[in-house]
């Protein structure tokens, strides 16, 4: 009886350790997607069975109580523990097999994502992927989606995952269109020009720019739009006019001297820049098709250059 009353205890004391090692109730819980509230109430309830104050909380940081600091190590000592057992039933888990539902907005998973999914169905031969291009940010329940990639500075509520690589853009032009057009040298210079924008809104024409501190709009216009970033390159290299491209597209075109960047001094932000996340549904055990996936992908990203960071 007394093993099986203390059992939903251990819960409470992992979480204990995370709040510790954070600092933070807001980012314990924005980890797990649960909120603040929840994760004060099984502090409060694993100190209702200890019968002893863990933590002070003040309302610029906690710190722990005295008898707080000597049952800390031994949670510590219990999760190590647990952790230890989990690596050695990996050891003998099945092995990875079963489907995997990505979802991945079009531009990115056909030339960032796609790219590496050949070598990950060798190695792991019992493993299938399906990759859904869709720039819509699909509920991942509604639509049974095992791993969604976005673009997004942090994720949201109720998803968590790791950071890829950062989305950046640019305006290129090719050099047939620069020799029969005066450059431009300032952000304001593009009223002037031809611009090949994405064209979905009104607010595809405001191109904003920030230098310094300092942040410049321009209203452009053009002749032709495209809400694809592979027709807008495709424009871009026969000379229609001056483009919006991320830079993962741009890349190989630069490169190969087709296309040229303009006002680098000059970041070019738009609502499609920021951090690429793979996200995915916070649960206790991650299936095997989905980990080596996920780890397939940021061992990529994590090379030279490429910076990853987990949360």
């Amino acid at each position: 009886m007394r093993t099986s009353s203390q059992h939903p205890l251990y819960e409470e004391m992992a979480l204990f350790v995370r709040v510790v090692e954070t600092g933070s109730f807001s980012d314990v819980a924005r980890q797990m997607g649960a909120t603040p509230s929840a994760v004060s109430r099984s502090i409060a309830r694993l100190e209702r069975a200890l019968g002893t104050r863990l933590l002070q909380r003040t309302t610029r940081k906690l710190g722990l109580t005295p008898s707080g600091t000597e049952i800390l190590q031994h949670c510590t000592d219990i999760v190590s523990a647990a952790r230890a057992v989990m690596d050695i039933g990996g050891q003998h888990r099945e092995a990875p097999h079963g489907l995997v539902r990505v979802c991945v907005p079009k531009a990115i998973g056909q030339t960032v994502i796609h790219p590496h999914i050949k070598d990950f169905l060798i190695a792991y031969p019992s493993v299938d992927v399906q990759l859904i291009l869709d720039d819509r940010a699909l509920d991942l329940v509604d639509h049974n989606i095992d791993l969604a990639v976005r673009v997004t500075e942090t994720p949201p509520v109720g998803l968590i995952g790791r950071q890829l690589m950062s989305i950046e853009h640019m305006i290129c032009a090719s050099p047939d269109y620069l020799a029969q057009h005066q450059p431009p040298t300032t952000p304001m210079d593009l009223s002037a020009h031809s611009c090949i924008c994405l064209g979905e809104t009104p607010s595809d024409a405001r191109w904003k720019f920030v230098k310094d501190g300092k942040s410049i709009s321009v209203e452009v216009r053009g002749r032709y739009t495209a809400n694809n970033t592979g027709v807008r390159l495709d424009a871009v290299c026969d000379g229609f006019g001056i483009g919006s491209l991320p830079e993962f597209t741009a890349r190989k075109d630069l490169e190969q001297g087709r296309i040229v960047q303009l006002l680098p001094e000059w970041r070019f932000v738009t609502h499609y820049t920021g951090a690429l996340w793979l996200l995915y549904t916070p649960t206790r055990y991650v299936p095997a098709k989905l980990r080596v996936l996920i780890d397939h992908l940021s061992d990529h990203f994590q090379r030279p250059n490429r910076a990853a960071a987990e949360v």
